[in-house]
């Protein structure tokens, strides 16, 4: 039996998601060596967080990064709109914020991936290893001490003063370092596919809300990213009734789409997300945190899920890195990252169990409204506020972190 290779790290993370890729950029930025581990071959995967929102381009503008990120072929968003009962309406207008960053960006999650994999590739203690799985924890002394992984080669043993669970909702090392997330039912699934932009597109838009359903636009240069609200566990019941009914419903709740919908012809092109709201009770072992999805599932309301693992991992890096650089991780330190980030991951998961309930309604509603005409009415009236309100909300979050630039390290040359 072949031995497995065996790596010294001050950090190993699992997951090369948008948390584990901003962490490992932070933290060879600090001077350390870092691993980061995605078990696929590539970024490429669809009907991922594609939000990035303002309080994520000041931390890369922190860096130094945010310019050379907005040269990418991306979508800036100044406001949200979306269509309700037939009338437009401007729900968030980010340019209310304080600049420069007052503006969200629809980017592809892969695209983003790919750039911070780049940038850190300039960083001497960056290292980013594809097709990289970590499948089980390293232990001494009830501490773990790093993690097993496996790759084209074989197993690979990464021996790292700290091991961070980046892996998303459904985190193995979760599950092996025994944190069990407490889940909030939440009553509807997320029906997600591409959609072409008609000929004669309508102003960006966010949503089309009504009593006859729910559907998101998200803008991707030549098409949408498209999605539909429907009552949890009805995916089947909506596949029996056939494509037909389904792009009909589409072009029901969302007119402007009439002339694309058909480009659905197959139930392959469209995903089911499952929505999941979830927080563990306890982030963290000795020599271990987990961070981003693995330690709080949120909703696909606002698109916040992004942005929220993101602070998290510039909160860990501030605590721990200078511990880190001295060869220890304190478990109090640990401890202090959660006391910090989970008070504003549960108020913005509270807010969207709240904005649940509403789009129950949307599932359930009756007649020709989804909104009462005087509830609209007073909407209208509050438009501004609600402009700022939300742009504030969405565009910052609860608490959100800034990077501690100081020892930042040289690039490597390009």
């Amino acid at each position: 039996m072949n031995t497995p290779d065996v790596l010294e790290r001050d950090c190993v993370i699992a997951g090369g998601g948008p948390a584990g890729m901003v962490l490992g950029c932070l933290l060879a930025r600090r001077g350390l060596n870092v691993t980061v581990l995605e078990k696929h071959a590539d970024f490429l995967r669809d009907f991922r967080g594609d939000t990035i929102h303002p309080s994520t381009i000041t931390v890369l503008r922190d860096l130094g990064l945010a310019e050379r990120l907005l040269d990418l072929p991306l979508s800036r968003v100044p406001t949200m709109d979306a269509v309700v009962d037939g009338s437009r309406f401007t729900a968030v207008d980010f340019s209310t914020l304080p600049g420069p960053d007052d503006f969200l960006v629809f980017a592809p999650q892969w695209d983003f991936l790919d750039f911070l994999a780049s940038e850190g590739a300039r960083l001497p203690g960056f290292d980013l290893r594809m097709r990289t799985g970590a499948h089980d924890l390293l232990l001494k002394d009830h501490s773990i001490v790093g993690v097993r992984a496996s790759d084209d080669q074989g197993e690979v043993e990464i021996r790292a003063t700290l091991t961070v669970a980046s892996d998303g909702r459904t985190s193995l090392l979760r599950q092996k370092a025994e944190l069990v997330p407490v889940e909030t039912g939440v009553p509807t699934d997320v029906l997600w596919f591409r959609l072409p932009k008609p000929q004669d597109p309508p102003p960006t838009t966010l949503g089309y809300v009504s009593a006859k359903g729910l559907v998101l636009t998200l803008e991707r240069g030549d098409y949408y990213q498209a999605g539909t609200v429907i009552p949890k566990g009805r995916f089947a019941q909506l596949r029996a009734q056939g494509l037909d009914a389904f792009r009909a419903r589409l072009a029901s709740a969302a007119p402007p789409l009439t002339g694309v919908v058909g480009a659905l012809e197959d139930w392959d092109q469209i995903k089911l997300l499952s929505v999941q709201l979830n927080h563990l009770p306890q982030w963290h072992r000795p020599g271990f945190i987990a961070i981003g999805d693995a330690v709080h599932a949120m909703s696909p309301v606002f698109g916040v899920g992004v942005n929220y693992a993101i602070q998290d991992a510039v909160a860990l890096s501030n605590a721990i890195a200078d511990d880190l650089a001295g060869g220890t991780v304190p478990e109090a330190v640990l401890a202090r990252v959660q006391a910090r980030r989970e008070r504003p991951v549960r108020a913005m998961q509270r807010i969207q169990r709240f904005a649940h309930r509403g789009l129950g309604r949307v599932t359930r509603a009756r007649g020709d409204r989804f909104m009462p005409r005087p509830i609209a009415a007073g909407a209208g009236v509050l438009q501004p506020l609600i402009q700022r309100t939300l742009a504030h909300l969405i565009g910052y979050g609860f608490l959100p972190e800034r990077p501690d630039l100081c020892d930042a390290v040289g690039e490597r040359p390009a």
